[in-house]
């Protein structure tokens, strides 16, 4: 299908579980979908599937919310926007799943198996001795009543397990072409634990069915899922369950890390909390996901979401792994800060010292960020360096300290009469501007201890900000004030006399 009109209505669905942080990988199945659906005009479905108990979390569901907002994914029917086929939390829909499966039972296409552990692992073992496929063999799909009494005497639990039926299983995937998966090779396979609780191949084409999704878009890891789900949806319409055609799929390529390794939850890159903790802008981050398995054209990489959902056409997704290469990602968030007008940089970044820093935004420090905002906006890649830069602007006087490694490398025994005569000519500057400070310190610095620029104004930087890398130094010593900047070279000049 490509990025012509559907001949169908797109309904397509993003269904996580809440376990853990969400992960860039996710991210990016959410984007291609939300794309998809926008593209075509259709409905972007956000499900939650939470029916596991014991690693779900509603920490990692507020988190799941938060940052599909952060990336500016808007959903037409999910929590908090409603809609006809909810609710959208599975972990509220266990009633729907009991119902589904009596029906499959009482149909003949799912049934009880009461085979022990130890029993499964006995039959696999000669399986395989024997050369044969070690799936589940059926042991217990043609069990009599009679059988099912006895193993049920004997206490015996059971699992819920579909019956497989014996034919060829292919489609057209929308972005690796024809599949197939010969009758036999998928086995029966559990619906229902055996304490009740249903499983993703049972509440996933489920919910597929009765919201009526048209197009499954999701990763390339859940391609071996395709062939148990497409038997079970033919099942379901049997039952009057699911109407209308299957839903046509689409397996997105792995997104790798370091080392050619598929990007696990344990790589730190993967981590989508740790992007948005650390300032990238979501316009950086959904660029940068969209070109891990498709681009906008061969000569652009930089592009927003609506240039993306305009041109997104699924048959354009290359199949091979997509490489998430962090240093490309900062590179392309850097790019689009720069794009940014100076009040909006200016406001995401008060933004950014409230939220993810902590600090009081009071009037003083607003007019302090929106002074040197402008100051910082091309030298840096993030929101997080930003607020470094500019912390020694906006932190109080006694909070306010020297990298120790800074320190030691810039603030030695050397450095004495720099800041020493630093302080004198600075004293005599009677409008406190940047260019009396620069034209101050050039002369008696430069000119009148004859040292380099970098050597003369080093300690000088450190002293005022605490690091060697700041916003531009004259500028940022006018923001920081007359009295801030002689108070801060008298404590480093004092500190080059101290021993140790």
């Amino acid at each position: 299908m490509s990025g012509t009109a559907s001949p169908v209505p797109v309904r397509v669905r993003f269904c996580p579980s809440p376990t853990g942080n969400p992960h860039v990988g996710m991210a990016r199945t959410a984007l291609f979908n939300w794309a998809f659906a926008r593209h075509h005009k259709g409905t972007f479905v956000f499900r939650v599937e939470d029916t596991d108990s014991q690693r779900d979390t509603e920490e990692s569901y507020v988190q799941l919310l938060d940052s599909l907002r952060w990336l500016r994914l808007d959903w037409d029917e999910g929590p908090e926007v409603g809609g006809g086929f909810g609710p959208y939390r599975q972990s509220q829909r266990l009633d729907i799943y009991r119902d589904v499966t009596e029906r499959l039972l009482e149909s003949g296409r799912a049934y009880r198996c009461y085979c022990t552990s130890d029993e499964l692992e006995a039959r696999r073992e000669q399986a395989r001795a024997a050369g044969k496929p070690s799936g589940y063999d059926g042991h217990c799909r043609h069990l009599s009543e009679a059988e099912r009494s006895r193993f049920e005497s004997e206490g015996r639990t059971s699992v819920i397990r579909f019956a497989m039926p014996d034919v060829d299983c292919s489609w057209t995937d929308l972005v690796r072409g024809d599949v197939s998966f010969p009758a036999g090779e998928v086995a029966d396979y559990v619906l229902v634990r055996a304490n009740g609780d249903p499983l993703y191949t049972l509440v996933n084409p489920v919910d597929d069915a009765l919201m009526q999704i048209s197009h499954v878009l999701r990763g390339e890891d859940l391609l071996s899922s395709t062939p148990r789900q497409l038997p079970l949806w033919d099942a379901l319409r049997d039952l009057g369950i699911a109407k209308g055609d299957n839903p046509q799929f689409g397996h997105l390529p792995y997104v790798m890390g370091q080392g050619n390794k598929k990007l696990s939850k344990r790589d730190p890159e993967s981590s989508l909390m740790m992007y948005m903790g650390a300032g990238y802008l979501p316009e950086g981050m959904t660029n940068y996901l969209a070109l891990l398995g498709w681009s906008l054209s061969e000569d652009r990489d930089r592009f927003s979401l609506a240039e993306m959902a305009e041109s997104f056409d699924i048959a354009r997704v290359n199949a091979s792994p997509a490489r998430f290469d962090l240093k490309k990602c900062t590179a392309l968030n850097a790019d689009w800060i720069r794009t940014l007008d100076t009040a909006d940089f200016t406001t995401r970044l008060l933004t950014f010292l409230s939220e993810n820093r902590g600090l009081p935004v009071d009037d003083e420090r607003r007019g302090t960020v929106t002074v040197a905002a402008p100051l910082v906006q091309e030298r840096v890649e993030t929101l997080g360096q930003a607020a470094d830069m500019l912390q020694f602007l906006l932190v109080d006087e006694n909070d306010f300290v020297v990298d120790p490694d800074e320190a030691a490398r810039s603030l030695t025994a050397d450095a004495e009469a720099v800041l020493d005569e630093a302080q004198t000519a600075l004293a005599a500057v009677s409008d406190w501007n940047s260019e009396q400070i620069e034209s101050a310190l050039r002369v008696a610095l430069v000119e009148g201890l004859g040292l380099k620029p970098r050597v003369a104004f080093g300690p000088v930087r450190v002293a005022v900000s605490g690091r060697r890398v700041s916003p531009p130094l004259f500028e940022s010593m006018e923001i920081l004030g007359r009295d801030r900047s002689m108070s801060r070279l008298s404590a480093a000049s004092t500190a080059t006399r101290s021993p140790g």
